[in-house]
């Protein structure tokens, strides 16, 4: 038996992740304990879950992979600050001394950590260190269906890799091109999500969900003064209108100026039509690359599958836009595509690469991404005593038709079931549940409960084999990835005139599913498969059942700027914070309104807005 523990850590996202044998055992991230969004520190408590998962000591694994080569990232960080000499002074002085301290003696600072887990860990020489870019491809390629697949990775930069050819074949990863930073297609991506006024590395998916309200407007502006692409996908972006290589902004004044703007300031400036035009032209220019490149390599390697992966792979609305091409017979998104999942494809490339173990099933090894914490009923039974809740326990099909009739009467539910989902999406295992055929239920979801932005749309789980009668898509989508447009005898008619534009959208209904609907007609679509999620298929089957609509609203369960819950404690805590209805913890149902315990009103701000 040979365990492998795959960590990534120290910039955004730190997570850690396990497997033996070549089979993906437990991973998670480590925000979800710390409860601290985004967590970048070493994932102390994520290694603790993994190793109790196994009951297993750490001085029991054999290899502990890094997700990237420090010296490589430090190499590229003194380049590009002499490069750019003498501006980025600040920006230099400030990050050296991390560096020189803890990241560029980053073995000896891991083995130090390590030790932490179990004092017996001794061998500093099982701690080894992988590409970025390489962790990213095969966290994509090595769970994937395929035996031969193009692998194309998207970020913001790794060491020197923004993004990064490769073709996986078996159990071989051939890393074949690269574009280097600093001309990053995330890092422009997170530039305009920055000039709009939303976090860098956190708000990317706001400036996506955005887009649709506007029109783009200033594509060719984009396309004329930064950025030059190429036929074949490659590009080049010009950095006079960036700071990012060298300083402490994204943009600079030059960019401002160009579209005429000063950079938004969150708490003072209210979104306009102008940040709608502005992220529905980057992310056309998104596209409009994306595109170029899977057909560039498609043309040239005409291999009919397609891996994605990288911070970039989760603009679910590009990957459906490379799907309507039919250019490739079979696409596949790695769930967790960002820096956690590198975790992951560290641990399965050493597996791989320097161990030269054969691939045997080519099938999704990622088990519906779900890979975290569990609690039985005893133990949650347990936790809800110490709370004072006040809770029934149903079985099974009583629980199931219990809460579909309760979200057929636009209850909003709390679901907390089963392991702990892996990456950014809740995948109906960490979920907060709604009605898709209320017309009030998106503004009450983000206002109400998730407290934040109103335009933000929310995503249909359906049962995998009703997709095809409700959205033009033919492919499955387990873990949101893809966005596809509904059908049209499933949309309504409008009375939408052009005096509506932005916000004012939204008071249209535009389908028989108006809260799962998007401005443009189109969804985030998770499709629901009996074998990797029982129990969500059963609940929705049920609501099926009631109101002939095998969809549920699904989004995550926490509010805005809060890691999504991990423990019991968690969900209850949300669940008194906000407007939820209903909380179902396993077996376990909870009214709102028999709580002994008065809700939290300040909960809201006990976290950090992003």
């Amino acid at each position: 038996m040979t365990s492998i523990l795959g960590i990534s850590a120290f910039y955004h996202d730190s997570a850690a992740t396990l497997i033996i044998d070549g089979k993906i055992i437990a991973a998670a991230q480590e925000e979800r304990f710390s409860r601290k969004k985004h967590d970048e520190n070493y994932p102390f408590n994520a290694v603790e879950f993994i190793l109790s998962e196994r009951k297993i000591k750490l001085s029991d694994i054999d290899h502990i992979v890094f997700f990237e080569k420090p010296f490589l990232k430090f190499e590229r960080l003194l380049e590009t600050y002499l490069a750019f000499a003498p501006r980025g002074l600040k920006s230099f002085s400030m990050s050296m001394p991390i560096w020189l301290r803890e990241k560029l003696f980053q073995k000896k600072f891991l083995f130090e950590k390590l030790k932490l887990h179990d004092e017996k860990f001794n061998d500093i020489n099982k701690i080894k260190f992988s590409e970025h870019h390489y962790s990213h491809a095969a966290s994509a390629f090595f769970p994937s269906p395929f035996q031969e697949a193009i692998v194309l990775t998207l970020d913001g930069v790794g060491e020197w890799a923004t993004t990064t050819l490769a073709i996986g074949k078996n159990n071989n990863l051939k890393m074949l091109k690269e574009i280097h930073f600093p001309h990053s297609l995330g890092l422009l991506y997170s530039a305009f999500t920055y000039y709009t006024g939303f976090k860098v590395n956190s708000g990317e998916y706001k400036l996506m969900g955005l887009a649709p309200y506007g029109e783009p407007k200033f594509k060719k502006k984009i396309l004329e003064n930064l950025i030059d692409i190429k036929d074949d996908g490659s590009f080049r972006l010009n950095m006079k209108y960036f700071n990012y290589a060298s300083g402490l902004t994204m943009t600079n004044k030059k960019f401002s100026s160009l579209f005429g703007k000063p950079v938004r300031d969150p708490e003072n400036e209210q979104l306009t039509q102008f940040h709608m035009d502005i992220a529905s032209s980057i992310q056309a220019v998104t596209e409009e690359i994306i595109l170029k490149l899977t057909k560039s390599i498609k043309k040239e390697y005409n291999i009919s599958n397609l891996c994605l992966a990288g911070g970039v792979a989760l603009n679910c609305v590009a990957n459906g836009k490379i799907l309507e091409t039919k250019m490739f017979d079979k696409i596949w998104v790695q769930p967790a595509a960002g820096d956690a999942g590198g975790s992951l494809g560290a641990a399965l490339g050493y597996w791989y690469r320097e161990l030269s173990n054969n691939r045997n099933n080519f099938k999704d090894e990622m088990s519906g991404s779900f890979l975290g914490p569990k609690y039985d009923n005893f133990f949650i039974e347990k936790s809800l005593n110490k709370l004072n809740a006040n809770f029934q326990k149903m079985d099974d099909n009583d629980l199931m038709k219990t809460v579909a009739k309760e979200l057929s009467q636009n209850k909003i539910v709390g679901w907390f079931q089963g392991k702990m989902e892996f990456g950014p999406r809740a995948l109906g295992s960490r979920s907060i549940l709604a009605n898709p055929t209320s017309e009030k239920m998106q503004k009450e979801l983000n206002l109400k409960i998730k407290f934040r932005e109103s335009f933000r749309p929310f995503a249909p789980s359906i049962l995998s084999e009703e997709t095809s009668n409700w959205f033009n898509l033919n492919s499955e989508s387990p873990y949101m990835t893809l966005v596809a447009k509904i059908r049209d005898d499933k949309k309504v008619k409008t009375n939408e005139t052009k005096d509506l534009f932005g916000i004012n959208k939204l008071n249209l209904k535009r389908s028989v599913i108006p809260a799962v609907t998007h401005v443009d007609f189109s969804a985030r679509v998770q499709t629901v498969h009996k074998e990797t999620n029982p129990r969500y298929h059963h609940l929705i089957t049920e609501f099926f059942k009631i109101t002939n609509c095998p969809i549920l609203v699904n989004t995550s369960f926490n509010v805005r700027g809060e890691p999504i819950v991990c423990s019991i404690d968690d969900a209850y805590k949300c669940f008194m914070g906000t407007n939820l209805d209903i909380l179902v913890c396993e077996n376990f149902i909870l009214y709102k309104e028999k709580q002994i315990n008065k809700n939290d009103k300040n909960y809201k701000d006990k976290f950090k807005l992003d």
